[in-house]
């Protein structure tokens, strides 16, 4: 019994002190735990201290740029508003003086109206005495000739007329002759004239193909994930945007059209300014672009109808010379050429005494069609033409617009000055980038297409490659296959060529027979005849 109690007591001893030694390592092991715990919780703190300070400092830097950005647009929006208050500012004071002036015109005139009536009785009294001596002549020369008054007046007349049909023919005659002598001389001396005189030199604008990207994170935030910004920005352009692809800093911006080529232009220069691209942003500031690009339109046309002083001209018919702005021929810019042309016509006719405002305003507007001549179907002459028709401008202008490439008959002097600048312009050395080699080359491709077709005789292109004409053999083409030739070159044309404009295809196709009467070699046969037969 005494055995079994020590071997329980040594038991519970055992027990207990295992309890007590299991105890200690589990709370060596909890403080352990809880230490790594601490240094996890501390190392974790630190960094989230860490990212914390670093997304505060990017915000920080985020916002300063966008408050610079901010800044900035209210400076230039305020330089704006400034600078059109002046030109309020300016055309009110006109407005004052010429209102004065007018005052003092008004005045002048009801003097000079007084003025004439008095001298009007004045005249009147005279004429009637006049009257009255004039009636007591003729009675006295009728009494003593012998003749009625209305007898000796129609034979006055008659030898006056004759004596004047004669000297009117001799000075007529002497006018055309000197006219003739001098008038390729008097018309260089206007035209050089008016190329030292009339127009003024403007400063060339360079247009845009293309933006430049600071850095690669804008370059990625403009593709956007999977590509979707930069193909949100084609859709709401309509261009076709192309990072070159030996430098990722430039987005070229492609497309045909100039003024969808601005838009896209301003508006990606907006979002790189403003480092904020999302698909919200890039809306927002594509319709932004373009209701700038709409207004500076209108405001382009506005101060070139001021710079020319053409008189008051429809918004429309402005907002189609701003479009100008960002079109070329040949790589002159339409607008600057309209302008130089407008100040060529002017200067000409004042030369020539012809309206120079009227003169100006054709110049302007003769190649209006060219604004939209890439969304409107026709030649930009026929454009311009409608358009000036529709808007009611003066049938001088619309004959001048008509008339500048020889398309339809010049009715008006005016016409023909608009021509003379026009080409005087196109010529000036270094107007147009076309060289005389690639311009010679395009008529030739023309006629070449045109020459190796079936039946060709010959072939000419006219007006600067505006128009081919086809002339071909009668014996080898009827009608049907001339014109389904005109059809074919056309088509070659379409397929083969660049062309500017609208190229016109006209096929002659004529059979003139011609026999000669008294032909010596005839004659001659004939006699052999005869006398072969005798």
């Amino acid at each position: 019994m005494l055995s079994i109690g020590l071997i329980i007591g040594a038991l519970l001893i055992g027990l207990v002190l295992g309890y007590l030694v299991r105890r200690h390592q589990h709370r060596q092991e909890l403080l352990a735990v809880q230490e790594q715990a601490r240094e996890i919780i501390a190392q974790a703190t630190a960094e989230t201290k860490q990212r914390v300070q670093k997304i505060h400092a990017d915000s920080r830097q985020e916002t300063l740029a966008y408050q610079q950005s901010v800044k900035d647009e209210l400076t230039e929006q305020k330089t704006d508003i400034t600078a059109r208050e002046q030109r309020r500012l300016q055309r009110e004071k006109l407005m004052d003086q010429m209102a004065i002036r007018l005052d003092d015109q008004t005045e002048m005139l009801d003097e000079h109206s007084q003025a004439n009536r008095d001298q009007r009785q004045a005249v009147h009294l005279l004429q009637d005495q006049a009257e009255e001596l004039s009636e007591q002549r003729e009675t006295t020369l009728a009494d003593q000739a012998g003749m009625t008054a209305q007898s000796a007046q129609e034979q006055v007349i008659h030898r006056a007329n004759l004596a004047l049909k004669r000297d009117r023919d001799i000075e007529v005659k002497a006018l055309n002759d000197n006219a003739e002598a001098n008038a390729e001389r008097w018309a260089k001396d206007v035209v050089l004239s008016a190329t030292e005189s009339g127009p003024q030199d403007l400063p060339k604008e360079h247009l845009e193909h293309s933006v430049t990207v600071p850095n690669g994170e804008i370059r990625s935030k403009i593709i956007g994930r999977e590509g979707q910004h930069i193909r949100l920005l084609e859709t709401l352009t309509g261009t076709d945007l192309i990072f070159v692809p030996d430098d990722n800093s430039t987005l070229f911006i492609s497309t045909h059209d100039p003024i969808r080529r601005e838009i896209a232009r301003v508006a990606l220069t907006n979002l790189v300014a403003s480092r904020r691209i999302s698909a919200n942003q890039i809306e927002t500031q594509v319709e932004n672009a373009l209701r700038d690009v709409n207004h500076s339109l209108w405001e382009t046309g506005e101060q070139t109808v001021s710079l020319l002083h053409v008189g008051w001209m429809h918004p429309d018919l402005m907002k189609l010379i701003g479009r100008l702005k960002y079109r070329t021929s040949y790589g002159q810019n339409v607008l600057l050429h309209s302008i130089e042309v407008a100040q060529l016509t002017g200067a000409m006719a004042a030369r020539l005494g012809y309206n120079t405002r009227l003169a100006r305003r054709a110049g302007l507007l003769h190649d209006l069609g060219k604004a939209i001549d890439h969304e409107v179907e026709g030649t930009h002459v026929e454009i311009g033409t409608e358009f000036a028709q529709k808007y009611g401008e003066d049938p001088v202008v619309i004959n001048a617009i008509a008339a500048h490439h020889g398309d339809v008959e010049k009715t008006t002097p005016l016409s023909d000055l608009v021509a003379a600048a026009d080409a005087i312009s196109g010529a000036r050395p270094g107007a147009r980038s076309e060289s005389v080699e690639d311009y010679i080359s395009r008529l030739r491709a023309l006629e070449q297409i045109a020459n190796e077709q079936t039946g060709v005789a010959e072939s000419y292109a006219i007006q600067a490659g505006r128009e081919l004409r086809i002339v071909v053999k009668p014996r080898e083409l009827d009608d049907q296959a001339a014109a389904k030739l005109t059809q074919e070159v056309a088509q070659q044309i379409e397929d083969k060529l660049t062309y500017p404009g609208k190229i016109k295809v006209t096929t002659i196709r004529q059979l003139t027979a011609v026999e000669y009467v008294g032909d010596e070699r005839k004659k001659h046969k004939k006699k052999k005849k005869k006398a072969a037969n005798a």
